[in-house]
């Protein structure tokens, strides 16, 4: 899995994906040639990579055991990791095409990783207990329909998801969208405590967190929830309540492309070919969770922006992990937590090979970026409930 030696990247995340399904064990060699993977040889294995156009090297029993042996030196910054089990994926979004892609379920089409929609109705029924990772799609967990109000409250597509939305909440006995999406978030959160992975992108990281916080004040305009916004929503906010973030400020115009002062969009200006970040170098036999998340064939990793891009670090909380930022501009992009027992990922911005991916562009063809160190971290997070549970450190 190295630079330059892996022919697919995201492939072999779903080759690793596929021998977990036949009950086979994969040994992720973490920061060894760029977070290999080490599996037991059969023919129906080797086939698969060849057809699925995956590198791999085929090698005796007793080099593997010298690999781990070099591995386990204590001196030496990498680990082996077991991965027993391929976990059942969710992704929450709504039904039919939207007017943008989602980076998750592009990839995981490619990686040929299954995974099965939810939406609404079943995160209320309390279906989610079923799975071990879920992705939270493009979303406005307010009920600000994304604050798209000033571009395209005339386009059909914007008028068409408000009115499935308000459908879907007098369904289920909601008075509001809003007031839905509060509950949506609820059992997110309650899933997620209860031993679920949670993984987010874009604007489904702030206005999830922002939706917690605003549980028990009105922070919706009249055009969104047919009433004013509370006059006191901000002091009301409470921050006890969110996964990442506090003290941060609302944008309560609904003319604004912004829910808050978390995101740090408008930072960006600086040339595409010059935004970067960085992952974060930690220690493979003591950090084991935010080693495997950061798994890569690079370190610094094009940035990509999106309605939500990174997050200003004066309002992350001092219990979350930074694991990539950019330097440059101070600013963190992909961060790493824990909730009961649970965890989740915040991962800013849109497409990782799409820098500015605007409303009605086109789908991003990963044939084209095989290689695409961005789209890895979203897989680390695939595979990540996979592993075997790791023994507490004392």
């Amino acid at each position: 899995m190295s630079e330059g030696h892996q022919a697919n990247h995201i492939k072999a995340y779903g080759i690793a994906y596929w021998v977990l399904q036949n009950d086979i064990e994969v040994e992720w060699l973490l920061n060894y040639r760029g977070g290999s993977f080490l599996m037991d040889h059969y023919k129906t294995i080797e086939e698969e990579l060849i057809i699925r156009g995956v590198s791999f090297e085929k090698i005796a029993d007793v080099k593997a055991r010298t690999i781990k042996d070099e591995i386990s030196d204590p001196e030496i910054n990498q680990a082996v990791v077991s991965l027993q089990k391929a976990p059942k994926i969710a992704v929450y979004s709504p039904d039919g095409k939207q007017p943008w892609d989602d980076a998750v379920t592009l990839v995981l089409t490619y990686a040929e990783i299954p995974y099965e929609v939810v939406y609404d109705s079943a995160v209320v029924g309390g279906e989610l207990p079923k799975y071990d990772w879920l992705h939270l799609h493009h979303e406005d967990f307010t009920g600000q329909y994304g604050k798209f109000y000033r571009s395209y409250r005339n386009a059909p597509w914007y008028k068409q998801q408000q009115s499935a939305a308000e459908r879907m909440a007098a369904s289920l006995g909601y008075n509001k969208v809003s007031e839905m999406k509060r509950a949506v978030a609820l059992n997110i959160r309650n899933y997620t405590a209860g031993g679920g992975f949670l993984f987010t992108m874009c604007s489904g990281t702030d206005s999830y967190d922002i939706a917690l916080a605003a549980q028990h004040t009105d922070i919706c305009d009249y055009m969104f929830d047919g009433d004013p916004a509370d006059p006191n929503a901000q002091s009301q906010l409470n921050f006890e309540e969110t996964f990442a973030f506090k003290d941060f400020q609302l944008r309560t115009n609904p003319m604004e492309y912004e829910f808050s002062d978390i995101d740090a969009t408008m930072a960006h200006k600086v040339p595409e070919s010059i935004d970067k970040f960085t992952l974060f170098d930690f220690s493979a036999k003591w950090d084991i969770v935010p080693t495997m998340l950061c798994q890569n064939h690079t370190s610094i990793v094009d940035g990509f922006m999106g309605q939500t891009t990174d997050f200003h670090k004066r309002f992350i909380k001092s219990n979350v992990l930074i694991m990539g930022e950019n330097k440059s501009l101070g600013t963190a992009k992909y961060i790493h937590g824990e909730f009961g027992k649970g965890q989740w990922t915040f991962y800013g911005g849109h497409d990782p090979e799409d820098f500015r991916h605007f409303v009605g562009d086109p789908p991003t063809d990963l044939n084209l970026f095989p290689n695409s160190a961005g789209y890895r971290l979203i897989l680390n997070n695939i595979l990540f409930p996979a592993a075997k549970k790791q023994p507490q450190k004392t």
